[in-house]
């Protein structure tokens, strides 16, 4: 229950701020508090937990009423400058200068966010610092809009007789993101979804309207929105909260009074019939002739603050979308008018309003009546017949791990705990009850009594719904040239109109932006931490070596909050290449297929019903001191509630033993999913996919992460599915088994995490549910893959606006000595040169440069880039500038705090166990990685010099570059091979 007596001593808050209640949520083992600023009305959520991670975000509702990107442009450049800090790039200088665990700021359709989190508080302190003057003191100099935004500028720099182009950073990264067909799908589909109301707008900018903001425009929306008036404060860890207001307090909101206006998102106006529309996308000419049609349909809902109405659609959406056995997905699945249900399929609940979406791509143009019908006519079906009780107790315990697991391995825990609740918090909803979900599952328990719960929700939000929107969006070969055609003919026509002032006033930005670029700032303006804050040593993790059936068994006990992770790891037989080639598809099916008598469907509520699903992968990793030579294996993983463990552990067994790879159709409809998946994501992980071009010939298991993961694997996939391999459904179900056959005979050894209470309880489940299991062949050869050594010099085409470049230097394994070193010389080039050079003077939305240890090589890359061979050759440039320089101390000091800073990069308890578990497994002892950690700590500038003159050779580079069709003549004059996926 919320408390309503006095304030227990942890949630004493600051004088200038009035506390309002404290909630503590066992099931997530914090403490919340809320307070609010007495002058401004700012509000203050507080999680409290015995967590020495501590995070910081501070959020503004944003509320654009076009597409111009306004409040994106304002979020990149409010962090250029401010009064305390008045440096052209403070906030990333200050990862530079930092031992952070997460820096970043985003911008969604209602608000716009400025987050961090450090483990170490005198960190913590620096930031806070930084980013409360950066938020409600920006400069917000003109030049920043400029480079961030959008400029006008000649493409001969200075000839004013050349052509007129646009330049910026949110420009050219817009550019990228809209190149999705998936992105274009969600805005053309919230266009109309939401007519009138802010979601209607690109919060992030259309391209073909960012031009259309001024720099007055920009001011104006910072000035009103940018006030602590219209401010959220989420934090989260062991800093108390009064200490945390005092800092709030001194740093900036003593000087605000409260703002006489109020900023929240309207209720959309609702349609009285639903609405059928067609738009389209830009396509290449292959998908104009094949079914590449997108077909959903969607339904504006309830209040996403109104938490009962949330809750209840949460639901409704799991039982209907939750897995293959959910009566809506396995419709969508199964129809023959498409290959894959929509990437937008489930609940949106972020926004004002909630929607619910489901649909299906690959269609024919005229499939859309056939696809409203299905959908229409299976949800009467539910309405009139109900559900499977199974499917919504299943759904229920879903909701309930999920509420329950410690997560934090892709970005800190605390950090997704406030993300949870900041949609909420943001439309003046109540986070604390969002965050604390028990009191709403004992309610659904109840509810779900009632045989017409679930039919009465579909009747009520569906069926009875008339503001539903039906969109069909259908590939276009030429809407990208008209697109270009319409670009050049606006910057034509503003050309003709210029007089000569404005011609030279253009000339004048850009060189006075060229010179602010090249502007070297103090960085000691700026807070820091030194070498001498960085943990001596790393976190010790301990576990234990048991033997189950004459296989390894290692647990690991942590704090878990009641659940258990459980993994079955085989050692990947020797497999010849017609084998290793299907291998990821193999994994990708593996627990998405029947089980013994039982069908696909079946397997899938029983999953369902006893854990958090299971995932079946590959890993396969260099040696520490060899990268020709590796050690791969295949692992089975599940996690469940301590109670459900048993189950859990023969689920996994019968899995592992007895999966079905007879079921022909489930397969191909599995693979028409995957395929549509890759294809929609090859534009947001587009420099992952050309560094792992460039290093695919660096090492074997880089070349099967290319031909697995990266385009090889993703045109595989392609080229199978249009019968261009010459590999038939009934071929690849006889090369399953044949893998299979290997897998189940193959060495093996088990992965148990979980809380030292039940440790006995585990693993006694685990010995009895293996006993008599088939023997294992200890003379079957593991994985070997011929040696690779060789340049690759190649472009791949898609459909994307910007390019995506990377350069790969051949060098050495990561148990090398010069490893470390190479590590740093990559924060050295990144933070101090190609950040400058290709993102600030050339408009990518990012660059970098890594070492890589599997594939021995040194990685340059770019990211949403409207250049290619000027990029490539800023990649060579880098390594010129360095050898160049005399003094660099301070660059190398920021590049080993980098280091280090990734090295202790947060994770979850399970993760942290995980994590140890698997260096060790492929020689990445904690003792080797000390002698890393050593090693980058006693880092020179002169080392960098060595190794650089030493591996970075512009003649040993390999080239990888994605990018589109247009760019075919830039890679015969580079000498690329071009390929398509």
């Amino acid at each position: 229950m919320t408390s309503t007596s006095e304030p227990s001593p942890a949630s004493q808050s600051h004088p200038a701020f009035h506390w309002l209640r404290s909630h503590n949520i066992a099931s997530l083992q914090l403490e919340m508090h809320e307070f609010e600023h007495r002058r401004t009305g700012a509000r203050h959520y507080h999680l409290a937990a015995d967590n020495d991670e501590n995070v910081f975000l501070v959020a503004l509702r944003t509320l654009p009423m076009d597409s111009t990107g306004v409040a994106h442009i304002l979020e990149h450049t409010a962090l250029c400058g401010s009064e305390k800090y008045p440096v052209r790039d403070p906030f990333f200088m200050m990862i530079r200068r930092s031992l952070n665990t997460f820096m970043n700021a985003f911008t969604s359709s209602d608000c716009t966010a400025y987050p961090f989190a450090s483990k170490n508080r005198k960190d913590f302190n620096n930031l806070l610092k930084v980013y409360m003057d950066a938020v409600f003191f920006s400069n917000l100099n003109e030049l920043d809009f400029a480079q961030e935004g959008h400029r006008l500028a000649f493409s001969e720099d200075s000839d004013a007789n050349s052509d007129l182009v646009y330049k910026g950073v949110v420009y050219n990264e817009m550019k990228g993101a809209m190149s999705s067909t998936t992105a274009r799908l969600w805005q053309t589909f919230s266009s109309y979804l939401f007519p009138t109301s802010t979601y209607h707008y690109n919060s992030g900018g259309e391209p073909s309207h960012i031009p259309d903001l001024s720099y007055e425009q920009l001011k104006r929306f910072y000035e009103t929105h940018y006030h602590p008036s219209n401010a959220i404060f989420m934090t989260y860890g062991n800093i108390p909260a009064n200490e945390l207001q005092t800092s709030f307090e001194e740093l900036a909101l003593k000087r605000f009074d409260r703002l006489p206006m109020t900023f929240s998102a309207t209720d959309e106006k609702r349609y009285l019939s639903p609405v059928r529309v067609q738009e389209s996308f830009a396509a290449e000419p292959d998908e104009q002739s094949t079914n590449s049609t997108h077909v959903v349909v969607g339904w504006l809902l309830g209040q996403s603050m109104q938490l009962d109405e949330l809750f209840r659609a949460h639901l409704l959406s799991a039982v209907l979308l939750d897995n293959s056995a959910s009566p809506l997905l396995a419709v969508l699945e199964t129809s023959e008018l498409g290959k894959s249900p929509s990437p937008l399929c489930g609940l949106e609940d972020s926004n004002r309003e909630m929607s619910f979406i489901c649909g299906l791509e690959g269609c024919a143009d005229d499939a859309t009546s056939a696809i409203e019908q299905l959908i229409l006519s299976t949800l009467e079906k539910i309405s009139e017949q109900g559900v499977d009780q199974r499917q919504i107790e299943a759904a229920l315990h879903q909701l309930e791990l999920s509420q329950r697991e410690i997560a934090g391995d892709s970005y800190p825990y605390g950090l997704q705990l406030i993300m949870a609740g900041l949609s909420t918090a943001v439309h003046r909803g109540d986070p604390i009850k969002l965050l604390d979900i028990e009191p709403a599952l004992s309610q659904l328990r109840e509810d779900i009594k009632d045989p017409d719960f679930i039919p009465g929700l579909v009747r009520k939000l569906l069926l009875n719904n008339q503001h539903r929107v039906t969109l069909t969006l259908t590939p276009d070969s030429e809407l990208a040239t008209r697109e270009k055609n319409a670009e050049a003919q606006r910057l034509a026509a503003i050309k003709e109109q210029l007089s000569d002032a404005e011609r030279e006033q253009i000339i004048q930005l850009n060189a006075r932006l060229a010179q602010r670029q090249l502007q070297q700032d103090d960085p000691d303006v700026l807070p820091k931490v030194s070498l001498q804050d960085v943990p001596a040593e790393l976190p010790l993790i301990t576990s234990e070596q048991h033997t189950l059936h004459n296989c390894p068994l290692t647990w690991y006990s942590q704090g878990t909050n009641g659940l258990v992770y459980q993994q079955i790891i085989v050692d990947l037989p020797d497999l010849e290449a017609e084998l290793l080639e299907v291998l990821p598809w193999y994994t990708t099916c593996f627990t998405e297929l029947g089980i013994g008598e039982r069908d696909y469907t079946e397997v899938q509520t029983w999953q369902s019903a006893v854990c958090g699903g299971i995932s079946c992968y590959t890993s396969a990793r260099s040696a520490i001191d060899n990268e020709q030579e590796q050690k791969a294996v295949l692992v089975l993983s599940s996690k469940a509630l301590a109670d459900k463990h048993a189950e859990m552990t023969e689920l996994l067994f019968e899995t592992f033993f007895n999966t079905r790879l007879d079921e022909n159709k489930r397969i191909s409809e599995l693979l028409e999913q995957v395929n549509a998946r890759q294809q929609s994501s090859i534009t947001g992980r587009g420099h992952t996919m050309a560094v792992s071009l460039a290093s695919s010939g660096m090492s074997p298991t880089a070349q099967l992460s290319h031909q697995f993961s990266g385009l090889q694997g993703i045109k595989s996939l392609k080229s199978f599915l249009s019968a261009q391999s010459g590999v038939s459904i009934t071929d690849l179900l006889s090369r399953f088994q044949q893998i299979h056959k290997r897998i189940i005979k193959a060495p093996r050894r088990f992965l148990l995490i979980g809380e030292a209470t039940h440790r006995h309880d585990y693993i006694d489940a685990l010995r009895n549910q293996w006993q008599g299991a088939p023997t294992i062949d200890n003379t079957q050869a593991g994985l070997s893959l011929a040696p690779v050594r060789q340049p690759v010099r190649a472009l791949w085409t898609t459909n994307t606006q910007v390019n995506f470049c990377a350069k790969a230097y051949p060098t050495v394994p990561g148990g090398h000595a010069d490893h470390p070193v190479l590590c740093v010389l990559a924060g050295v080039l990144r933070n101090a040169y190609l950040h400058r050079a290709v993102r600030e003077q050339g408009g990518a939305y990012g660059a970098g440069a890594d070492q890589d240890a599997g594939s021995a090589s040194f990685r340059f890359y770019s990211y949403r880039d409207p250049r290619l061979s000027e990029t490539l050759h800023d990649f060579d440039a880098s390594v010129d500038w360095l050898l160049n320089l005399t003094d660099a101390d301070h660059l190398v000091e920021e590049a080993i705090l980098g280091v280090i800073s990734g090295m202790d990069r947060s994770v979850s308890p399970s993760g942290a166990a995980r994590q140890d578990y698997y260096n060790s497994l492929f020689g990445r002892t904690r003792e080797k990685q000390m002698e890393f950690r050593n090693a980058v700590l006693k880092t020179r500038f002169a080392d960098l010099k060595r190794v650089a003159l030493k591996y970075l050779k512009p003649g040993n580079a390999s080239i990888g570059v994605l990018s589109n069709t247009e760019q075919r003549a830039v890679a015969e004059q580079l000498g690329l091979a071009v390929n398509s996926i």
